[in-house]
């Protein structure tokens, strides 16, 4: 795989074409793609990304069964850390977004949470190197997810007096709707799941391109000793940028799963 073996392998300082010398970095292209492990150009094709997608979507269900088997009336352990992780998704993302009445949509919001966080978290994990939503398709999947789930939710609760609302916000002069409504129809319905998906996407992707930078940085520095001391500058830089990614991972998981809470609770009462 070319992104693994580009920071398990030492690089080295290799001469242009032109005959000249100089740091050749590989293309950035050999960090984002990855060679299918079987059903190459197939709808089945299977690579790294995938493999690492399953592993966020099984591990989640493997904690909750766990803690949930021998679940006791005073928490202790892992059933303590997963009834906490709860708690705080009820506490920080569905009572301030969408109030006692969201506590229906909890399972999915878990999910979401959990599968982004976990898929994020790759991102930092020796021999990974690769969080699987700096890859469009699921941040694109997930923000489908919810833009589907919003809606659904507007139209169960509202009927299709929901869209009325949504694009004719009630206050507003007549005059005023030939602008404010393809605003709204916009921003509502094309723009929210749009930049979901790109928030988290772009977020990933930066920060994996970001360590890939500082990692293929310090070996080729150190396969130069010419210019090995700025090693003692870019090493501690990588260590503070790997701190710094394991906190985006855990940030975006919560951003994508407030903001879609915060479209449901949208969706409950969109006239206000």
């Amino acid at each position: 795989m070319p992104g693994l073996a580009l920071l398990n392998a030492p690089i080295s300082i290799l001469a242009a074409e032109d005959g000249g010398g100089g740091m050749q970095f590989p293309p950035i292209d050999h960090i984002v793609k990855w060679p299918a492990w079987f059903g190459e150009g197939t709808f089945y094709e299977f690579n790294k990304i995938t493999f690492i997608s399953f592993i966020a979507m099984i591990v989640p269900v493997i904690l909750f069964l766990l803690a949930g088997r021998n679940a006791k009336l005073v928490p202790t352990g892992l059933q303590n850390v997963m009834e906490t992780s709860i708690d705080f998704v009820e506490d920080q993302v569905v009572l301030p977004a969408i109030g006692p009445e969201g506590k229906r949509y909890m399972p999915m919001l878990i999910s979401m949470f959990f599968f982004i966080w976990i898929g994020n978290i790759f991102e930092v994990i020796p021999s990974a190197h690769m969080p699987a939503n700096a890859r469009m398709a699921n941040p694109l999947v997930l923000a489908v997810v919810a833009w589907v789930m919003f809606i659904g939710v507007g139209v169960k609760h509202n009927g299709l007096r929901y869209f009325k609302e949504a694009l004719f916000p009630p206050g507003v002069p007549k005059a005023l709707y030939i602008l404010v409504t393809p605003i709204e129809l916009l921003s509502t319905f094309i723009i929210r799941p749009f930049s979901l998906a790109v928030r988290l996407f772009a977020n990933m992707l930066a920060g994996h391109i970001l360590l890939v930078t500082f990692a293929v940085l310090c070996i080729t520095l150190w396969s130069a000793s010419i210019l090995a001391g700025v090693l003692l500058l870019s090493f501690p830089m990588l260590v503070a940028f790997t701190g710094f990614e394991f906190m985006v991972a855990f940030l975006q998981a919560f951003i994508f799963s407030l903001l879609t809470a915060v479209y449901i609770g949208g969706a409950l009462h969109p006239a206000h």
